[in-house]
């Protein structure tokens, strides 16, 4: 049989164009895809259950900026204690504030103050490894405007327990879905 019949010409553009389609689809390396970083794990497990000084409602998160630590009122004056990465200098705030709305495993835009001081972020980073908001996200509110903070998760471990972020708070992935079970939209959230 003489391989230059029109099939196996055929067979060979097939196979080619599956290989430049393949090439096409596969992402461009980026700096922690050719870094290796991809997360093996939704990282540690820090809560623990605490009695602190004030009482509030059940459900109210508090969050203590200056310690990077996140509590949820469990009853009285006990709560889950979490720790967390809150904003760098500069970023940090205060105030009291409401969960407006929660996502499993969120895509993110970064906001427009973001683009302005790194043109070089994306539009949009879809839900995965390298999304800045890991597994979960609790947006939060004031009134009916989104503050553009979140608590959310993390796929940089190394964060956790810092003053890293722009304003957000962030958690462990374990801790972030624990915390996603347990809080409800409209849950007050006071930022110290």
């Amino acid at each position: 049989m003489h391989r230059n019949g029109a099939g196996f010409g055929r067979c060979r553009w097939t196979r080619t164009a599956l290989l430049l389609s393949a090439l096409a689809l596969t992402p461009a390396p980026t700096g922690a895809l050719a870094g290796g970083t991809v997360p093996r794990s939704l990282g540690p497990k820090t809560s623990t259950v605490v009695v602190i000084e004030k009482k509030y409602p059940t459900g109210t998160i508090v969050v203590a900026s200056q310690e990077r630590t996140l509590d949820l009122v469990l009853s009285g004056n006990r709560a889950i204690r979490y720790r967390i990465g809150v904003g760098r200098e500069g970023f940090r705030w205060s105030g009291v504030v409401k969960v407006g709305r929660k996502a499993e495993w969120p895509d993110w835009r970064p906001p427009a103050e973001m683009k302005a001081r790194a043109p070089e972020l994306p539009e949009l980073v879809p839900p995965g490894p390298f999304n800045p908001l890991g597994a979960r996200g609790i947006y939060l509110y004031r009134g009916s405007a989104d503050t553009l903070y979140r608590i959310h998760g993390t796929n940089e471990q190394s964060t956790v327990g810092q003053f890293a972020s722009s304003g957000c708070f962030r958690m462990s992935n374990a801790d972030i879905i624990d915390l996603y079970e347990r809080v409800k939209i409209g849950a007050t959230v006071i930022v110290e």
